[in-house]
């Protein structure tokens, strides 16, 4: 089973959201050109106008009916169409004059938030063959130092990566992986600088501190090395949709096209990634879709050696795969909706009737990670929604558990990098308690607070209260909500404005972290909210089932219904009643602006995906194949009727909207930029009301936004002043 970081990233990968359009070959050969009636394009003025986008007919037809989409043409696959670039920038324009007035505000948020950052930071030291590795942030940087010390923390530091100097001559830098040899003399980092998920690797002598002269480009940004210490693995994507379908073998000192292709996978529709177990004894090949998967294995001191599958990919069998000591150990959702845990001889692979069952599928508890050790499993479970760790024997009997007191919380693995190791990194966090990690003593059954992250300032967490609710759906379920406030600055009878945060999809799961941007809302007298709705796992993967495909309108109506009831409860003002979601967030965003936008004073959609039919009816789209699981296939009439009945870009009609600011990244390879450049364009055209409608686009960046610690404030501070001044808050 990948480890954490792997796990986040594979997550996230799938969870983020897809891109853009059904081709109309006719109304593809005409050139748009923009309407030079509306306010200058390319000038700022004393006054700007909001910009109107020219409409074009485009039709697309599909099972016997027809769209016009009027702004197909703002769509631009190489970002150089010079009137799509005038469009976007005329918007920005125009989203910077209607914002002006919060310049001010903007500024002193930002400063708020970064100065609430320690000025220099380090991590928790980890100890892994003989040397301790951790990296810090310098006062005023951006990025991270890695450094590492032989032996003990006493030892001169040796500096194997500086990020700032690697960022310092772009405008967007990203390190997705940094992994050192086996035998620890050399390093290999994968980094993207584009903001396009397309990472290049390469690889350092940290004697030398000289870097190998190839470079593998267009790869996910995973990297494993064989035990040879001079063969590395990773994972090409497809140039044009992006997906990740080839695992090559990398021999050091060679050019990228003498790599060997070691597995391809024809199906679009699953994701590749790769992984060295535990064990350090093989390095893993994973494909999976959203309901299935397939696990290959190559014997990590024979890397030549041909794939060897564990089990053959089944309809709607999802597992992972570990190892340690002699056998295999499988999380799987084989007759198990919530997840089980079994364990296999490493000799009898290939066939279920070998599994042993070590944690039993349980309806109430869902089975969300583990660790393997030598004399124990770590398991993070989750009951009734509430995360818990779990130490068992390899026969899966309960060993301990650790503990944890608040009302909502978030706790993760941590890193754990010694498996005969009798203690245990875990991650904790509430939305009142800071990023914190401990370690917990195996032999004494108690949790050691190692480092907890400071926040400078006036911040005392004895001074707001976090608690979890229960709503009723309209179907009679009970969504679990998540609150944090100001305790002095709370009334509960209808004064508090309130920021509604939701996700909702591919079964990921929002927990309740800290923010330490959010405080500046809550100091202001805000409420914030987290509804965890169907198509989340917060109450397990059912939860998850009732909120994807043809139920999908659950997620909407959950996220409706939650609004309503904290208005009712007395924990918001129904006039400034505010919501924010980000990329299939955004979906949400567009959804219930469609479907009940009286309820709503303001909403931030961050790279929102709106466009949903002509984004998945357009297999050239990076992510679309692999998410038919998710939302269904189009090409299919009952799923094309129901997505049709949610799609935000679809459903814009002629009716009062709220306040609306939209975020999206020109390089955006999840979420394209067009879809939310048509999906204003198009609510602009129709929309009955005066209020704000902003179309923010960054530019220089892709789906996550600028990089470094401080930069990615600036957008944070932008959309909490366009809330704040929408409340009458302007300071």
């Amino acid at each position: 089973m990948p480890d954490k970081n792997q796990l986040k990233t594979i997550t996230l990968c799938l969870l983020i959201t897809f891109l853009s359009a059904c081709v109309d070959e006719s109304a593809k050969k005409k050139r748009p050109e923009l309407q030079p009636a509306e306010a200058s394009m390319s000038k700022m003025t004393d006054h700007i106008s909001p910009p109107i986008a020219k409409t074009v007919d485009h039709l697309l037809k599909k099972h016997q009916q027809t769209r016009n989409d009027h702004y197909y043409w703002l769509r631009d696959d190489k970002r150089q169409n010079q009137q799509v670039i005038d469009y976007l920038q005329a918007e920005n324009a125009y989203t910077k004059q209607q914002l002006a007035h919060t310049d001010d505000l903007q500024e002193k948020l930002y400063q708020e938030m970064t100065e609430r950052l320690e000025p220099s930071k380090e991590s928790v030291p980890i100890f892994d063959k003989g040397y301790w590795y951790w990296s810090k942030y310098e006062s005023g940087q951006d990025y991270r130092i890695h450094v590492r010390q032989k032996g003990d923390l006493n030892a001169p530091e040796e500096q194997l990566l500086d990020q700032n100097q690697r960022a310092k001559d772009h405008e967007y830098y990203n390190l997705a992986a940094l992994e050192v040899s086996p035998d620890q003399t050399l390093l290999a980092i994968s980094e993207d600088n584009v903001s396009r998920r397309q990472y290049e690797i390469r690889v350092k002598n940290i004697t030398t501190g000289k870097y190998y002269p190839e470079v593998i480009k267009n790869t996910s940004g995973e990297i494993v090395w064989a035990n040879d210490n001079k063969t590395l693995f990773y994972v090409k994507k497809d140039p044009d949709t992006l997906l990740e379908y080839q695992v090559y073998r990398h021999q050091l000192d060679t050019e990228q096209n003498q790599d060997v292709l070691v597995y391809e996978e024809t199906d679009n529709t699953f994701y590749t990634s790769i992984y060295k177990t535990r064990s350090e004894k093989y390095i893993a090949i994973s494909v999976t879709s959203t309901m299935n998967s397939e696990v290959r294995f190559i014997d990590a001191n024979h890397p030549q050696q041909k794939p060897l599958i564990f089990l053959a990919r089944e309809v709607d069998h999802k597992y992972s795969v570990d190892h340690i000591g002699q056998h295999f150990y499988v999380m799987t959702d084989f007759n198990a909706l919530n997840e089980k845990l079994v364990k296999v001889p490493q000799n009898k692979i290939g066939d279920k009737k070998h599994w042993l069952e070590i944690v039993p599928h349980k309806s109430d508890t869902l089975l969300q990670d583990f660790q393997l050790f030598d004399a124990y499993i770590l398991i993070n479970e989750r009951v009734n929604g509430l995360e818990k760790l779990r130490l068992r024997d390899h026969q899966g009997h309960l060993l301990q558990q650790v503990e944890f007191e608040e009302a909502a919380y978030t706790v993760a693995i941590g890193a754990n990098p010694e498996p005969a190791a009798n203690t245990i990194r875990y991650h904790y966090a509430s939305m009142t308690t800071p990023d914190s990690v401990y370690q917990y003593e195996v032999k004494t059954n108690t949790s050691k607070l190692l480092k907890q992250d400071k926040v400078p300032g006036l911040f005392h967490p004895e001074n707001y209260h976090s608690e979890r609710i229960m709503i009723e759906a309209r179907d009679g379920k009970k969504v679990p909500v998540s609150l944090v406030y100001r305790k002095e600055l709370f009334n509960k009878d209808n004064k508090n404005p309130i920021l509604h945060y939701a996700y909702g999809s591919y079964g990921y799961t929002i927990d309740p972290g800290f923010s330490i941007s959010r405080l500046s809302l809550l100091d202001r007298g805000f409420v914030f909210a987290i509804s965890h709705i169907r198509g989340s796992k917060m109450l397990g993967r059912q939860w998850y089932e009732d909120g994807k495909k043809l139920t999908k309108m659950n997620t909407f109506n959950d996220f409706i219904d939650a609004t309503k009831a904290l208005v009712k409860s007395g924990y918001a003002d129904a006039d400034k009643v505010y919501a924010m979601g980000g990329s299939a967030g955004g979906l949400l965003m567009g959804g219930v602006v469609n479907m009940a936008p009286e309820l709503f004073h303001g909403v931030v959609a961050a790279v929102p995906f709106v466009d949903v039919i002509t984004t998945m009816l357009d297999e050239s789209i990076p992510l679309t194949t692999g998410e038919y699981d998710e939302w269904g296939n189009p090409n299919e009439k009952a799923f094309y009727d129901y997505m049709l009945s949610y799609s935000p870009y679809d459903q814009v009609i002629k009716q009062d909207y709220p306040n609306l600011l939209v975020t999206t990244g020109l390089h955006d390879s999840q979420v394209q930029y067009w879809e939310p450049a048509k999906w204003v364009a198009k609510l602009r055209a129709l929309k009955t009301d005066h209020n704000l409608l902003l179309l923010d686009t960054d530019m220089e960046v892709g789906h996550g936004g600028k990089s470094g610690r401080y930069k990615a404030f600036h957008d944070a501070a932008k959309e909490y002043a366009f809330l704040l001044d929408l409340a009458g808050i302007n300071e």
